[in-house]
């Protein structure tokens, strides 16, 4: 596993449907900034930075060619990472193992993503030209069969999607950076939003968002001496999958990458029941339906299963397992920066300093990435070094 390694600082902007105030390399040191202000470190402290980007969505090629500066990047080593919606934890992962490999100090990544600039028409050449663009085309489409193969083969109901809703919107109140805050959203709101496409209604999707996350990674000796309480990285494991919808049956259901991620990681920790070992997860739940899908895939509980953890209360704030205390990408969704804000909001919750949405006492942290049905990211923060 190379050397031990932990998260000692983060930093987000405030993400919102449009920053027009500031451009991507404006809105990258933001979140770059206030990274380094919560480690009490200067960039020139800094030894390698990894980008992390939702390529095209700004309408743009080669982001990092214009952002690189506003991360510190200038004259240092410098990474690029993009991996459809797992490009911010994938950036995580890559961040991690540069200074697991000892080749580096300390490594700060930014995932950031400018959706205000640009649109997701990109979203169309994820699909097969000839049979799967004209019924699904981009994340919408995707979803809507998957979700309607999910719901006849596990029994998941509307009204169970409809409060993974409510509590995330509700959750993102106590989250000064999230998109949608929804304090008084209720089942019926959310069943009556408009259809966006069969059975998904508009407030069971994720938003488009203007934001940037930032991530300090660090050796031992550092994070010791500058981290009162260091989030140590414990496991970080990636899986591909095939992308065509015809290539894996009950594909939301099923979801190859993210259980075979996650069994790998959990053999790395030793972690045997997830929903009693982990304090908090933090899970890319790009709609509700798989927020629900994920419990299964993460072995939560068995699969047909995770409607009951919404409805006995396990995954809300004083639940067993609180799930997206921060609201989740369901609340706040600038793609490229999606995966790197789980990843933040895992270690905050180590670190003891998330606020009004901090989970007492967590020592264990599991946070997960996810990218158009292929790609899957598992990590694991620990308050120990293991």
């Amino acid at each position: 596993m190379g050397k031990r390694v932990a998260i000692i600082g983060t930093g987000q902007t405030n993400h919102c449907s449009s920053r027009e105030d500031v451009n991507e390399m404006e809105l990258v040191y933001e979140a770059a900034s206030a990274a380094l202000m919560d480690a009490e470190m200067t960039i020139q402290e800094i030894d390698a930075v990894v980008l992390a980007n939702m390529e095209l969505f700004e309408g743009r090629a080669l982001p990092d060619m214009w952002c690189g500066e506003g991360a510190g990047a200038f004259m240092k080593h410098s990474f690029k990472i993009s991996t459809g919606g797992t490009s911010g934890t994938s950036g995580a992962i890559s961040g991690y193992y540069h200074a697991a490999s000892g080749l580096f100090d300390t490594v700060m990544v930014v995932g950031f993503e400018k959706h205000s600039d640009g649109n997701t028409a990109a979203g169309m050449a994820l699909t097969d030209p000839f049979w799967d663009r004209h019924i699904a085309a981009a994340a919408i489409g995707n979803f809507a069969l998957s979700v309607s193969e999910y719901m006849a083969d596990r029994g998941v109901t509307k009204e169970q999607s409809a409060k993974v809703a409510v509590k995330a919107r509700r959750n993102a109140c106590n989250n000064p950076h999230a998109h949608l805050q929804m304090p008084h959203l209720t089942v019926k709101e959310v069943l009556e939003s408009p259809i966006l496409a069969y059975p998904i209604h508009r407030l069971e999707m994720c938003p488009q968002s203007d934001g940037a996350c930032a991530i300090i990674f660090a050796s031992e000796k550092i994070a010791q001496k500058k981290c009162p309480r260091p989030a140590w990285v414990r496991a970080a494991v990636t899986r591909h999958d095939h992308i065509y919808l015809g290539e894996v049956k009950h594909r939301l259901a099923t979801m190859r990458s993210l259980r075979a991620a996650a069994k790998s990681a959990y053999g790395i920790v030793g972690i045997r029941e997830p929903i009693k070992e982990f304090d908090v997860a933090e899970i890319y739940d790009p709609l509700t339906y798989a927020e629900i899908a994920w419990y299964e895939a993460l072995g939560f509980c068995r699969d047909g299963e995770g409607g009951r953890l919404v409805d006995d209360g396990i995954t809300q704030m004083d639940g067993e397992l609180p799930v997206n205390p921060s609201g989740g990408v369901i609340s706040t969704n600038p793609v490229g920066a999606s995966g790197t804000i789980r990843v933040a909001e895992a270690a905050l919750q180590i670190h003891g300093r998330a606020g009004k949405r901090q989970i007492p006492d967590v020592n264990l942290a599991l946070a997960t990435g996810y990218g158009v049905y292929c790609w899957s990211d598992v990590i694991i923060l620990s308050s120990k070094p293991g």
